[in-house]
């Protein structure tokens, strides 16, 4: 059998970041990121019949899959949907293929559905992009249960800031990740992310932070379209250095040097006697003390 190729591509839809780069750049907006990932995701399909396409939403309230949607069944990323493409294809439009047809119009009735019931009254601004990830590694992992062979690639395009309250959750999944030997690369738009440092150098994909949002397209078919073996006969941008910064468990916070719990490996930024995670209590050697010496008393 052929050897299928999935490419799954996670989107960042932070409505607050994007709003507020719509304000300030109206040259680059959610709607041209989106037809940019379009573009990868039809060049992909295009480069092999045996290739596959998943696409997820990466939002502040959920996380969303954009292709398969609701009206498709996951029968099509093992290549037996073609029924299912037969009913979801309303035809061909000005000569484009069906199916990729059927697949920008389910992407764009998705993330309209998402982006018109976002309703931004709690607390919760940050991309949940862990969970993200986590469903895409299931979908995968959904996959590779059948027979044929896989090879998989991620490509996450992060727009939002880093969530230090996501970090056990993203090396957890950036760690089960790298035991399914799933490549993760990452398309950083605006400031770095050393999540995404870390989970590109752990699992051997590539970090690369756009210098003009706008060729967002051109690099993502530059860089990330082509597969591990075709990227070995490419120039392609030189490896970046990784913060390998841990978040502590007590504040969230990116530290260089803490406290390691022996039994549970929980890092803090502050000394505690008892781990908060696994309530372990810690015997503290305190330095000897010393007695003092009797003196004798001289008789007269």
């Amino acid at each position: 059998d052929d050897e299928l190729s999935l490419l799954v591509i996670v989107i960042d839809t932070n409505p607050i970041w994007w709003g507020k780069k719509a304000l300030g750049e109206a040259e680059f907006t959610l709607s041209k990121c989106i037809d940019a990932a379009m573009v990868l995701g039809n060049s992909h399909l295009f480069m092999n019949r045996t290739n596959r396409l998943a696409v997820i939403a990466s939002h502040t309230q959920e996380s969303r899959f954009l292709y398969p949607g609701k009206r498709w069944a996951f029968a099509d990323l093992f290549g037996d949907g073609s029924s299912s493409m037969e009913s979801n294809c309303s035809g061909s439009k000005d000569g484009k293929y069906e199916l990729l047809t059927a697949i920008n119009d389910a992407i764009a009735e998705e993330i309209k559905d998402l982006m018109t019931k976002t309703d931004m009254r709690g607390q919760q601004t940050e991309t949940l992009l862990a969970g993200s990830l986590a469903k895409a590694l299931c979908c995968i992992l959904l996959i590779t249960e059948s027979s044929k062979p896989l090879c998989i690639f991620k490509t996450v395009i992060k727009a939002a800031e880093d969530s230090a309250l996501q970090y056990m959750n993203f090396m957890n999944v950036i760690f089960a990740a790298q035991k399914q030997s799933i490549l993760i690369d990452a398309c950083v738009l605006d400031s770095d992310s050393g999540l995404l440092q870390q989970a590109c150098d752990i699992t051997g994909g590539i970090y690369l932070k756009v210098p003009h949002m706008p060729s967002l397209l051109q690099y993502l078919l530059w860089v990330f379209l082509p597969d591990q073996e075709q990227r070995s006969q490419l120039v392609l941008p030189p490896p970046i250095h990784v913060d390998y910064r841990a978040a502590c468990f007590c504040h969230r916070n990116l530290i260089e040097i803490g406290y390691v719990c022996s039994v549970c490996l929980s890092i803090f930024c502050n000394f505690s006697p008892i781990c908060s995670t696994c309530e372990t209590a810690f015997k503290i050697s305190l330095p000897p003390v010393m007695k003092a010496k009797k003196k004798k008393l001289k008789l007269a």
